[in-house]
């Protein structure tokens, strides 16, 4: 679960009303033709749209909701092959803003030859957003900048905000709640295929959007002409309920941790500032969260002055820092100046983090999770549920415990379409997983579990750090999926491909020159 959509800066979404819609296609593509898209100018060759879709796709002529959609047009487009859908996981982040931010890069990466498109998930974005609360003031009250809990009794006090969060959920946002599954949004997916006017799918899913993808894969194989799944969920852990589906999220949280530091100390003090302190750099890293578990650590020159919890520290490491292998210079330096007595700096980002735009990005998610993943245990023991993920990751357990898995454990609605297997499904062109081996999130085990499971799969393993292949660049994946999208062409089974450069090199990110 990459949960990239808790970025402070997101725009405040505004729930779309729901309108009646007639002559809309009943599932699977059967039915009249959809009309045409009414595609406008929005960017340099983006264009944007606003698709309806049914509410229900079990009543395709009842009520409809609609995505918001943009495509990135071809470079070449007398040799273009299709379109290429992108979702960027979350869940629910958007589409639109990755297409819009990345467009240009996957053209040049396929060479022209896609329009690239990508859309916010039903539940998100400007796609009948959820939202909790009547204005963003309201949502600030409530939560009043209160930190992911580590203490017993800031868990009571969380707990009773997320069992009054989920009653505001079910408050304002009614019958949308039933109808947000991966599987809803997979029939979405579907219909915009048939929209663009493509007969088979050309995907590229992230993070929860291989979930989409593999959805997709089971549902409608032979549809699927394409198919790149990068840092891969387990569907079968995801939809057994919220404990599973968390605990399988960061399997690999705290070797990544482990990686962080041993990089750092191989780093030396020139190149990571946890290092050269007469103690390894993990010495003087997990001093910091020791000092943190006893009490806070003083952030006197914060705006305004405060202290930085361990919840707050736990919260940048699983959300921010881990998944990011170009901020971890930056993150050591944080974490040495804590070690020095002064998180001021730490505490100004983590504010940022429990502010009432982090939850307002929370809330489509959080909504999108608990319908895929109902909690199988009530409110009263999700502290106990968070003390036996501790056991899993004390990295991650915590913040995604608290701040993603407990308001589904009092949520008011269940989903009316989940699919919840089979996941064997053989699609007629192999789909291409890539799994990188030290992923906070996303641990290489799903995709080798997918590679098993499905009839027709192939795995590229990335030799790299972080979350999702091009959080660490590697040129070698890159010209894999380049290849693989346009001529259909896997890489030979085992393939590994290692990263540019190491995290802490100076010019990590920057292109390696060409032998």
């Amino acid at each position: 679960m990459s949960l990239r959509l808790l970025a402070a800066g997101a725009a405040l979404a505004v729930l779309a009303p729901l309108t009646a819609q007639a002559g809309a296609p009943a599932p699977g593509g059967a039915g009249p033709a959809p009309a045409p898209v009414a595609w406008t100018a929005c960017g340099p060759r983006l264009e944007c749209a606003s698709v309806p879709v049914p509410l229900d796709w079990d009543k395709p002529r009842g009520r409809s909701i609609t995505l918001a959609v943009v495509r990135h047009l071809a470079s070449r487009p007398g040799e273009r092959i299709g379109s290429l859908f992108l979702n960027p996981g979350g869940p629910g982040d958007s589409g639109v803003a990755a297409v819009t931010a990345r467009g240009e890069a996957l053209d040049a990466l396929t060479g022209g030859r896609f329009d690239i498109v990508g859309w916010d998930p039903r539940g998100s974005g400007g796609s009948a957003p959820v939202s909790c609360f009547a204005d963003p003031a309201e949502r600030a009250a409530f939560w009043q900048d209160q930190p992911v809990p580590t203490t017993r009794a800031d868990e009571h006090r969380y707990l009773a905000k997320t069992i009054g969060l989920a009653r505001r959920c079910g408050q304002l946002n009614g019958e949308l709640l039933a109808h947000l599954s991966t599987a809803d949004t997979t029939r979405d997916l579907d219909h915009l295929r048939r929209v663009v006017g493509d007969r088979r799918l050309n995907f590229i899913g992230e993070s929860t959007g291989t979930l989409i993808g593999l959805t997709y894969a089971n549902l409608f194989p032979r549809r699927v002409r394409a198919m790149v799944l990068d840092g891969v969920e387990d569907p079968v852990r995801w939809t057994a309920g919220t404990a599973s589906a968390l605990a399988q999220s960061f399997t690999d949280t705290d070797r990544t941790w482990e990686q962080f530091l041993a990089l750092c100390e191989a780093a030396g003090p020139d190149g990571c500032a946890l290092a050269g302190h007469g103690t390894t750099a993990a010495e003087r890293a997990e001093a910091v969260l020791a000092r943190l578990r006893q009490a806070p650590i003083p952030a006197p020159s914060a705006s305004p002055p405060g202290e930085l919890t361990y919840g707050e520290a736990l919260t940048l490491l699983k959300f921010a820092a881990l998944p990011d292998p170009a901020i971890w210079p930056a993150a050591a330096a944080l974490l040495e100046a804590a070690a020095q007595g002064d998180a001021s700096p730490l505490e100004d980002i983590a504010r940022g983090y429990a502010n009432e735009a982090f939850h307002r990005g929370l809330e489509p998610g959080v909504a999108i999770l608990c319908a895929d993943s109902p909690a199988r245990q009530p409110a009263a023991a999700w502290p106990r549920v968070v003390h036996r993920l501790e056991r899993r990751s004390r990295i991650g357990a915590a913040p995604q415990g608290w701040a993603v898995g407990a308001p589904c454990a009092s949520w008011p609605t269940r989903a009316v379409d989940r699919h919840t297997g089979p996941w064997t499904a053989t699609t007629p062109n192999p789909v291409l997983l890539v799994g990188t081996r030290f992923d906070p999130n996303t641990p290489l085990v799903n995709a080798r579990l997918a590679e098993r499971r499905l009839g027709n799969a192939v795995l590229l393993t990335h030799d790299g750090y972080g979350h999702l292949s091009h959080a660490d660049p590697s040129s070698c994946v890159q010209a894999a999926v380049g290849r693989y999208l346009v001529d259909l062409t896997t890489p030979p089974r085992g393939t590994v491909c290692p990263s540019d450069r190491l995290p802490f090199d100076p010019e990590f990110g920057q292109p390696v020159p060409a032998p």
